[in-house]
C-alpha cells in the first residue's frame, strides 16, 4: 500500500514574523500570566504585590508600620496607596543601565534585591516582577521614596516613565509609598475587594507579630479604618481560627529553625467534623498547599498512629489520614529562601526537601506533645477512633446507597423538573427554596435548558453532622443525584449535568440561612464545582414599583430610593417577602431570564466566609454569637417574623 502526503504550499514565514516584546509590553500583552486573571482576583493581586514588598521589608527587620489607603477618582475607578517605613527603594544610578535603581525596578522584569538572599533572607515577592507588573498594568503609578535624608519621586504610565526621578525635599524618616490606579484597558472590574484585602492583612499581621498594618477605605461617604496587629503571632492566629468551634484540646505550638528555614505550626482539635488547614510560605497564603502541607500531614499521622499503637490495648479498626484530621484546625507556615512556587500567584509550594523537613519535625515534636500531655492525647485518640468508626459506617451507607441508586445511580429524583437540553454547557439548574416558589419557577422557566429542583425545608448542616447522617439525608441525596457528580470517593466533577448551579432562595433571614447551608455543603464536599465557576446565587428583587402602566423592580433599598426619588415618590410599592409571592411571569422576568437577571458567582472566598459566619451563628459558643448579633443588629433593614 502506498501513502501519499500533500505538503502545504511554501509560505514566506521568516524572521520578519518574529515579534520581541520589550520592557513591559509582554506583561500588558499577557497579564494573566503574572496576576492570574484580569478580573477581581487579578485586580486585588496588584495591591497584594505592593503589600508583599512592604512585608518583606518588615521580615528583613527594617519596617514596623504599613499603611494602605483605598480611594476613588471622579470617574468611579479605584486607586490604592501603600506606604511603609522601611529602608526605601534605592535611587542611586545603576552604572550598567545608567538609570536610577528605582526606575530600573519599576520598568524591568526580574530586577530587584531578592535573588542573592543578601538584602532579603526570605521574601514573598521573590520573582522580582511585582513592582514591574503593577506599574505595567496601571494607568498611572506614583512612587515616593524617603531615603538618606531626602525625598524622591517619580511617575509612570502603563510601565513607561512620564517624569524623571526628582528630589522632593528633605525627609527625616525613611520608607516607600506606591500609589497606583489599575488600567481600565486591562481589567474588567474597577473595584478593590475590601473583604479579601482585610483577610489577607489579617493573616499577615498574625504571621508577622509586632508589625502594625492599617487599612483605610475612603471610597465611600463614610471612611472606614481597619487595624491589624498581633503580639503573640501564631498563638493568636490559632485562637482566632478556633473561636466558636468548641475546642477539645489546648493548642500545640511549634516554632523551629533549621538552617535558613523557619517553621511555625499551630494545631488545635475541635468537635467539628472537617479539617480547617491554612498554609503559608513567607507569609503568602498557599491555597493549594504543597510540600510543606504534605510533610505536615504525614508527620501528624505518623505521630498519632505511633501513640495509638503504643498506648491502646485494643487496637481500633484501620485508621486513615482523614480520620486523624477530623476536627483539626491547623496553621502551617514556613519562612525560607528561594521557594519554588507553581506560577507567579504562589498557590502551591514545590521544594521537595521541605516535605521531609516538616514530616520529621512534626512527627518528633507532636509525639513529644502527646506523651507529655496524656489527657490531651486521649481526647485526640478518642476523636480519631470515633471518626474511623463513623467513616466505616458511612462506607456501608454508601454501599447501600449505590445499590439503591441514591448517589451514583442513573435514576433522577422524582421532584426534579429536568430540562430537555443534555449539553451541560447549555443547561442550568435552579435549587429552589420551598414548594410554592418551585411551582412558580417551574411554570416560568424555559423548559428547554432550565431545570428546577425544590428543597423542602432546610438541608442538613454538614459542618456539624457525621458522614453516615449525610449519606442518609434525603434532600442531599436528591441534590447530589440531580447534579450527577457523586461525592467523596465517587465524586466526579466532569460528570456534572448542568453548567450553572443556581441557588434561588428568598431574600430574607430564612433564605440566607438555606443559602449558607448549601454553601457549606458545596464547600465541604463539592469544592471543585465552586473553583470551576459552576455555582451561582440568584438575586431576586426586594420591591416591585408600579408607576402607571410601568413596572420597575428594585434589588436593594438604595435602588428603591433612587426609583422613588426619580418619580417624586409616586407609585404603588410592593415588598416581596418571598419568592412564592411572585407569579411565574414576574419570576421569569426578574430572576430567571438571562437578559434581565442578576447572578452572583460564588467563589471559594464566599464559601469560606459563609462557613465562618455559620460557625458563629450555629456553633456552640453562645457568647460569640451574642456579640456578633449585637455588633451587626443595626445593619438589619427587615426582619420577617
Amino acid at each position: 500500500m502506498i501513502f501519499t502526503v500533500d505538503l502545504m504550499p511554501e509560505d514566506d514565514y521568516g524572521a520578519k514574523d518574529i515579534v520581541v516584546l520589550s520592557g513591559t509590553m509582554g506583561i500588558r500583552k499577557r497579564p494573566a500570566m503574572y496576576i492570574g486573571s484580569t478580573g477581581a482576583q487579578g485586580y486585588n493581586h496588584l495591591l497584594f504585590e505592593i503589600i508583599d514588598n512592604a512585608v518583606d521589608e518588615a521580615l528583613a527587620g527594617y519596617c514596623r508600620n504599613i499603611t494602605i489607603k483605598l480611594e476613588q477618582d471622579s470617574d468611579g475607578y479605584d486607586i490604592a496607596e501603600v506606604s511603609d517605613d522601611g529602608r526605601g527603594i534605592p535611587v542611586d544610578i545603576m552604572p550598567k543601565e545608567n538609570k536610577p535603581a528605582l526606575e530600573v525596578i519599576m520598568t524591568s522584569i526580574h530586577a530587584g534585591a531578592k535573588f542573592d538572599n543578601k538584602a532579603y533572607k526570605v521574601s514573598g515577592g521573590l520573582h522580582g516582577v511585582g513592582l514591574t507588573v503593577v506599574n505595567a498594568l496601571s494607568e498611572r503609578t506614583d512612587v515616593m521614596v524617603k531615603r538618606n535624608g531626602n525625598a524622591y519621586k517619580e511617575s509612570f504610565s502603563r510601565g513607561t516613565p512620564i517624569s524623571g526621578l526628582e528630589t522632593a525635599g528633605r525627609a527625616a524618616e525613611s520608607g516607600t509609598t506606591v500609589r497606583f490606579k489599575p488600567d481600565k484597558q486591562i481589567f474588567s472590574v474597577n473595584k478593590f475587594d475590601v473583604t479579601a484585602i482585610s483577610e489577607r492583612l489579617r493573616d499577615t499581621a498574625y504571621l508577622s507579630s509586632g508589625i502594625r498594618i492599617k487599612l483605610t477605605d475612603e471610597r465611600f461617604e463614610k471612611a472606614e479604618t481597619f487595624e491589624f496587629y498581633s503580639e503573640n503571632g501564631i498563638g493568636d492566629f490559632i485562637a482566632y481560627l478556633s473561636e466558636g468551634k468548641n475546642a477539645i484540646t489546648k493548642p500545640f505550638i511549634l516554632k523551629k529553625e533549621e538552617g535558613e528555614v523557619k517553621i511555625e505550626v499551630a494545631i488545635e482539635y475541635t468537635q467539628g467534623y472537617g479539617e480547617d488547614l491554612y498554609s503559608f510560605v513567607n507569609r503568602i497564603k498557599t491555597p493549594e498547599g504543597g510540600t510543606h502541607v504534605i510533610g505536615f500531614r504525614s508527620g501528624l499521622s505518623r505521630a498519632i498512629s505511633a501513640y495509638i499503637q503504643k498506648n491502646l490495648k485494643k487496637q481500633p479498626a484501620q485508621i486513615e489520614g482523614e480520620d486523624m484530621r477530623e476536627g483539626l484546625v491547623a496553621i502551617v507556615s514556613v519562612l525560607m529562601p528561594n521557594p519554588e512556587f507553581e506560577g507567579q500567584t504562589k498557590e502551591k509550594l514545590g521544594n521537595s526537601y521541605i516535605k521531609s523537613l516538616f514530616e520529621s519535625m512534626i512527627y518528633t515534636k507532636f509525639s513529644e506533645f502527646l506523651e507529655e500531655n496524656p489527657s490531651e492525647a486521649m481526647k485526640i485518640v478518642n476523636k480519631v477512633v470515633s471518626a474511623a468508626e463513623a467513616r466505616e459506617a458511612a462506607r456501608r451507607a454508601r454501599e447501600l446507597a449505590r445499590k439503591k441508586n441514591a448517589f451514583e445511580g442513573t435514576v433522577l429524583p422524582g421532584k426534579l423538573a429536568d430540562c430537555t437540553e443534555t449539553d451541560p454547557e447549555k443547561s442550568e439548574i435552579f435549587i429552589v427554596e420551598g414548594d410554592s416558589a418551585a411551582g412558580s419557577s417551574k411554570q416560568g422557566r424555559d423548559r428547554f435548558y432550565q431545570a428546577i429542583l425544590p428543597l423542602r425545608g432546610k438541608i442538613l448542616n454538614v459542618e456539624k453532622a457525621s458522614e453516615d447522617r449525610i449519606f442518609n439525608n434525603a434532600e442531599l441525596h436528591s441534590l447530589v443525584t440531580a447534579l450527577g457528580t457523586g461525592i467523596k470517593e465517587g465524586f466526579q466533577p466532569d460528570r456534572l449535568r448542568y453548567g450553572k448551579i443556581i441557588f434561588l432562595t428568598d431574600a430574607d433571614v430564612d433564605g440566607s440561612h438555606i443559602k449558607t447551608l448549601l454553601l457549606t455543603f458545596f464547600y465541604k464536599y463539592m469544592k471543585p464545582l465552586i473553583e470551576r465557576g459552576h455555582v451561582f446565587a440568584a438575586q431576586p428583587p426586594l420591591y416591585r414599583v408600579s408607576i402607571g402602566k410601568e413596572v420597575l423592580y428594585a434589588y436593594s433599598d438604595a435602588e428603591l430610593n433612587g426609583i422613588m426619588k426619580e418619580h417624586n415618590g409616586k407609585g404603588a410599592l410592593q415588598r416581596y417577602k418571598g419568592l412564592g409571592e411572585m407569579n411565574p411571569e414576574q419570576l421569569w422576568e426578574t430572576t430567571m431570564n438571562p437578559k434581565n437577571r442578576i447572578l452572583k458567582k460564588i467563589t471559594i472566598r464566599d464559601a469560606e466566609l459563609a462557613n465562618s459566619i455559620f460557625d458563629i451563628l450555629m456553633g456552640m459558643d453562645v457568647e460569640k454569637r451574642r456579640n456578633f448579633l449585637e455588633e451587626h443588629s443595626t445593619e438589619v433593614s427587615f426582619l420577617d417574623v
